[in-house]
């Protein structure tokens, strides 16, 4: 993923930021729901044509994924619902981002308007298709990290569409094309560590029905009593 470098150094730098988040009465998941909440506003923006605004509170509400975690490493408040929450609430914002993108498309309409509606429609079908490819395998004990396009390099992509709004229509395309195919790079890499496991079964299944050696049935054969 090109913003993992990008990821190690803001994640550095939220746990400072969390340790002092963390004297003040403040949870994890009311950071988590207020990183959805920033992600509506950014896409009500887009949808009236604010793209410039759009695209800083995009940026900022982005930090609030990384954040709710640090806070409740921080605070040692790690529990599964709050990653249920914070999966949740990330489709929301995604949804909420494509949105408000589709509805400025509708609302300045151009020759290729109905692609550009489209694009948003396959992004957004592809976006929540790699998160729940992901979801879905793990919860099968899989391992499914890989991807070109996880949703770090969703959201910087759509930040940049946001801030330099000539490059929106490129970026939704690319979006539209490189989601899904990293949902089909982690469906293929599932189907590879399936087979995998077959194979595993397969070879146990027959190393279990081979039958004995002669000799070895031999051996384990009693003594017959002298005459």
């Amino acid at each position: 993923m090109f913003t993992s470098r990008f990821q190690t150094w803001v994640r550095r730098n939220a746990q400072r930021l969390a340790a002092a988040l963390a004297r003040l009465p403040v949870t994890p998941n009311q950071v988590t729901v207020a990183g959805m909440l920033a992600t509506f506003v950014a896409g009500a923006l887009a949808g009236f044509g604010y793209l410039l605004a759009a695209g800083i509170v995009l940026a900022v509400s982005g930090t609030f994924d990384i954040l709710d975690g640090a806070l409740a490493r921080a605070t040692k408040a790690s529990y599964p619902y709050g990653a249920f929450l914070d999966s949740t609430t990330d489709r929301y914002s995604e949804g909420a981002i494509y949105l408000g993108i589709a509805a400025y498309f509708l609302t300045h309409p151009t020759a290729d308007m109905d692609l550009r509606v489209l694009g948003c429609m396959f992004a957004l079908a592809g976006s929540y298709l790699v998160s729940y490819v992901r979801a879905r395998a793990q919860s099968l004990g899989f391992k499914c990290d890989v991807g070109l396009f996880a949703r770090p390099e969703r959201v910087v992509a759509t930040v940049i569409g946001l801030l330099f709004p000539v490059l929106l229509p490129l970026v939704i395309y690319l979006l539209a094309i490189l989601t899904n195919f990293t949902a089909v790079q982690r469906i293929h890499e599932v189907w590879l560590q399936g087979r995998e496991q077959r194979r595993a079964a397969e070879a146990a299944s027959r190393s279990h029905a081979e039958p004995r050696s002669p000799a070895r049935d031999a051996s384990a054969a009693p003594e017959s009593p002298p005459a």
